[in-house]
């Protein structure tokens, strides 16, 4: 699960740097599902962190 997560992350990513190349291009609506997007995948980050966190200890 972690692996996808990270992954669906790095995709969003990805697809935010290519939109933020042309902002005056790209519609309001697409970069607001895209931040969300980023919201999301940048909490499911921080899940594994934690989790990963707590493994160590």
């Amino acid at each position: 699960m972690e692996e996808a997560q990270l992954s669906t992350g790095e995709e969003v990513l990805a697809h935010a740097v290519e939109l933020l190349r042309n902002p005056g291009v790209t519609p309001p609506g697409e970069l607001r599902f895209c931040v969300r997007r980023l919201s999301d995948a940048l909490r499911d980050a921080l899940r594994v962190a934690e989790s990963r966190g707590g493994r160590m200890a």
